[in-house]
């Protein structure tokens, strides 16, 4: 089901096809129940939860219990999004992001990750030079995917 496109799966990022897999990501946010909310985690960072002055003058963070109805939407629509996002990643790029807590940082994080360093034009002309002195016959590839992995 998840090869085929499921739509209780959140698409796969690729390296290859980052920012088409990335609009993809946050249209399929965008649709589920509080998508909004969902995505808006995603691009701005957590909920900030208020605090509670207790009688001995401390201040501590609210519980969950002690939330307000948006509040705990707004807290559920976060944990959703480190879920999606987290859900959508390639297994190596989740290896490296899988510790951080925030779907903010993970977006980040990943972003950073899948679109790599601009490359300046002498810099993408050398890599090719040194891909092609290297050119050589990948197990398992077709004759045809051989022909045109440098055309």
């Amino acid at each position: 089901m998840i090869i085929a496109g499921a739509d209780n799966y959140p698409p796969m990022l690729e390296k290859s096809l980052y920012d088409s897999r990335k609009s993809r990501m946050e249209f399929y946010m965008e649709n589920k129940e509080n998508g909004r909310m969902i995505l808006d985690s995603v691009l701005n960072g957590l909920l900030v939860w208020s605090t509670v002055v207790q009688e001995d003058g401390t201040t501590r963070k609210k519980n969950y219990a002690e939330l307000s109805a948006t509040e705990k939407l707004q807290a559920d629509c976060d944990c959703k999004a480190t879920n999606i996002v987290l859900q959508g990643l390639p297994p190596d790029v989740y290896a490296i992001v899988n510790h951080h807590k925030v779907e903010k940082e993970i977006w980040d994080r990943v972003k950073l990750l899948m679109q790599g360093t601009k490359l300046t034009l002498q810099e993408k002309e050398c890599k090719l030079y040194d891909e092609f002195d290297k050119f050589s016959f990948v197990k398992g590839e077709t004759l045809y995917q051989y022909y045109w992995r440098f055309a």
